[in-house]
């Protein structure tokens, strides 16, 4: 149980820390038109820690002007509350805030088990809530079960590149040539550092990332899934980094750690679930291809080399794919819409990315770092004209380093574009 004393004390100066928030100085970001603020349903924000999840709630708390509680979790003094506690923790909401506040955010409440209860109550008595959390816990079976539907699921990831260059004061749309080398430069710089927003203004890069990835294995996974040998749960984190873009070989891996393949399977789950890791499924119309096969990609390209005996490849290709497959993940989420690689065989080239709704593909996208050679050129517009032919779509994007523009090959028009230019638009 935490003392009414502590909790008040707590409350009360997180209320005088909000409230010297400056919103118009923080970067917009997109999933702030994601918010339902007239709607009954618990606002829900995910993702990886230290995306910006808080700050985007109190963005768009402010941004709108509305009243609001709120009570931060993840705060050592509120350490060991239980779902007991939240009613208490409600009570010192309301004398803080007043009875009549119309909105209550939560911050970090997976925290305390059994909350999904506590939230539903809320919810039934017409009361405005506001949730973010850091594991897949959010969305987990008892909490579908308890809310029964009555949440707006919102994922949040670290910086895009046009976030990173608003953030950064990067002119996206100058012509001059300073504009143009700025832009490249920061496109260099987000390639290796990534996009976590408290990151930006570090020097000790690999300090913070080793400590992020630290907090997740311990906080979001051990805790939670009561994993016993911990350094496992580590170096496989460690592999799928290094070696992002990937597909899973957990016979190989399991070999190798002395684990069995249902560990590493189990494990790579639980840093899905903590969003360290995303996985891409095959594109098939059998539903046990699509769960074999699965490339895995890290959340954030920063974590591949600021780490503790990091050997991630230097590679920029697979840097590109990723951070296309993060910012698809991204895009796809307003439209509801889903991505998978497709490879029909083991000896055909894969096509990195098909863009579905439904069972309909909408578009196909194939990145390369240089497309300059007419080898590779050929190689990578062949695979996206054979698979065009098979999935019946003539949406077609080859998205390469340097260079902007159109080719025909076998009659498909192919839109050839920089990697820069795609992330901008």
């Amino acid at each position: 149980m935490v003392d009414e004393k502590v909790m008040l004390q707590v409350l009360a100066e997180q209320k005088e820390e909000v409230e010297r928030y400056k919103t118009a100085q923080w970067v917009n970001r997109r999933e702030e038109n994601l918010f339902e603020f007239d709607s009954p349903l618990a606002q829900v924000v995910i993702g990886v820690r230290r995306s910006g999840k808080s700050t985007l709630c109190h963005k768009v708390l402010k941004d709108h002007g509305v009243r609001y509680g709120y009570a931060n979790i993840d705060d050592d003094r509120l350490a060991g509350m239980e779902v007991a506690d939240l009613n208490l923790l409600l009570s010192c909401l309301y004398q803080i805030y007043g009875t009549d506040v119309p909105y209550l955010f939560f911050d970090e409440i997976q925290n305390v088990e059994g909350w999904e209860l506590f939230i539903n109550r809320l919810l039934r008595n017409q009361v405005r809530v506001f949730v973010t959390g850091s594991n897949a816990r959010l969305l987990s079976s008892e909490l579908a079960t308890h809310l029964t539907g009555r949440y707006n699921e919102i994922c949040l990831y670290p910086f895009s590149f046009a976030e990173y260059c608003a953030f950064h004061g990067i002119d996206t749309t100058g012509i001059t040539t300073k504009a143009e080398a700025d832009r490249k430069r920061a496109l260099f710089d987000y390639l290796n550092d990534g996009g976590f927003p408290e990151m930006q203004r570090l020097r000790n890069k690999r300090s913070y990332i080793q400590g992020l990835i630290e907090a997740v294995v311990q906080k979001d996974i051990r805790s939670r899934y009561k994993v016993r040998n911990v350094e496992v749960l580590r170096s496989i984190a460690n592999h799928f980094i290094n070696n992002t873009c990937q597909v899973a070989n957990f016979d190989e891996l399991a070999s190798v750690l002395g684990v069995s393949d249902k560990t590493v399977k189990r494990y790579l789950d639980y840093l899905q679930q903590a969003f360290l890791l995303r996985v891409l499924p095959r594109h098939s119309f059998k539903s046990k291809e699509r769960i074999t096969g699965e490339k895995v990609y890290v959340i954030d390209v920063g974590m591949e080399n600021n780490r503790a005996n990091s050997m991630a490849a230097e590679n920029v290709g697979w840097r590109m794919e990723n951070v296309v497959y993060i910012e698809l993940l991204r895009r796809c989420s307003f439209d509801f819409l889903d991505v998978y690689y497709y490879r029909p065989n083991s000896r055909a080239k894969e096509v990195d990315f098909v863009v579905c709704s439904r069972n309909k593909a909408q578009e196909l996208i194939q990145v390369a770092y240089d497309v300059d050679s007419p080898k590779v050129m050929e190689r990578e517009t062949s695979a996206l004209v054979r698979a065009s032919e098979a999935l019946g779509c003539d949406n077609l994007t080859l998205v390469a380093f340097t260079e902007s523009r159109t080719v025909e090959v076998d009659g498909k028009s192919i839109r050839v574009c920089s990697l820069l230019d795609w992330l901008l638009k």
